[in-house]
């Protein structure tokens, strides 16, 4: 299948230079990789400048109310498991009024794809903080700095213990389409957030990794199999320091024994979530905005286990109760009840 396939004849909305562009190409690259027919394919969002995704996409979609997008996602996927269903959502969109249907998807284990756009901030509303803005940002809400503490996705993904995370740049295209490829083939909730520039009312958020000079240095892509190198040269690696109380990641010589390989299968999420908060601290507070994190940033595939899905087991418990059950349709139901003529 052809990338053209998946593109509608909208004409794309997004701001000249935004990086919601690039997550829209990669998805269409992936989902003609993937194969899945447009017909079969259905994505649903709630209210922000990603959740305009359904009209750029030529599949089934349903661009919904704000926050809503993962309540009707869980009910398309429970209703008809047999499509692949996407969900289109921004950090402020997913994570506040959005919130509690995301960390309920992600604990019943909905077979969906989620797709977390995260420039923190609100666009579409023009320039709000939002619930991934670090605390002392100014923004039009907070002009003073926000005094509250954000939310990292990652954290969240794994304290509602998520079985897939991996994160991704919008300027990192080949990343991108095989994160989004892999998190289709996961069955269960599947979460890539999506590292975004909003070059309107937060441009340059994520420059410290997204700068193509010193990214190589500051960020690790995480491939399951392989052993975690990183930096121009890959002479860096990662590795356990067990000096502490508690086992810390540490940077390494690159041929140093001591070098992990990445497991993203691990069924403890521990080391998962240690990976997926490094250098999390420097995006935290815009006190750390200069700060230079000991360890990189981690992107692709962190984590994908394998756990039952709520979308199956609904669909098992209903066969076996109508398998048991003497009223196989509705109107087979209404001739058990009682019943008279006038």
């Amino acid at each position: 299948m052809e990338a053209a396939q998946f593109k509608s004849d909208q004409y794309v909305r997004f701001c000249p230079g935004c990086g919601d562009h690039a997550i829209c190409a990669a998805l269409q690259k992936a989902m003609a990789e993937i194969g899945v027919e447009t017909y079969n394919t259905v994505v649903i969002s709630g209210i922000g400048c990603s959740s305009r995704m359904p009209h750029y996409l030529n599949t089934y979609g349903f661009n919904t109310i704000h926050g809503r997008g993962g309540a009707i996602a869980t009910g398309v996927k429970t209703a008809h498991p047999e499509l692949t269903v996407w969900q289109m959502s921004g950090d402020g969109d997913c994570l506040a009024i959005g919130g509690n249907h995301f960390i309920h998807e992600i604990r019943r284990n909905v077979d969906l794809n989620i797709c977390l756009f995260n420039n923190r901030i609100y666009g579409l509303t023009k320039g709000q903080y939002s619930p991934t803005s670090p605390k002392g940002f100014v923004s039009k809400s907070s002009p003073f700095g926000t005094v509250e503490r954000p939310f990292i996705p990652a954290e969240l993904v794994m304290g509602a213990r998520g079985t897939f995370f991996a994160r991704t740049l919008d300027v990192d295209m080949p990343n991108t389409v095989d994160c989004l490829k892999k998190a289709q083939q996961h069955k269960g909730a599947s979460v890539v957030e999506c590292l975004v520039n909003c070059v309107i009312f937060n441009n340059g958020t994520h420059n410290w990794i997204a700068d193509r000079e010193t990214r190589a240095e500051r960020s690790i892509v995480l491939r399951h199999g392989e052993k975690m190198i990183f930096g121009a040269n890959k002479d860096k690696g990662l590795a356990l320091d067990y000096s502490e109380l508690m086992p810390r990641l540490t940077v390494v010589a690159a041929d140093d024994p001591r070098v992990l390989t990445h497991d993203a299968h691990l069924q403890d999420p521990a080391l998962h979530r240690m990976l997926a908060l490094m250098g999390q601290e420097k995006f935290t507070d815009v006190q750390n905005a200069d700060m230079q994190p000991e360890l990189p940033i981690a992107l692709g595939v962190i984590r994908d286990v394998e756990a039952e899905t709520y979308d199956e087991a609904v669909n098992r418990q209903i066969a076996d109760i109508r398998s048991k059950s003497m009223a196989q349709t509705f109107d087979q139901l209404l001739g058990t009840l009682e019943q008279w003529e006038m």
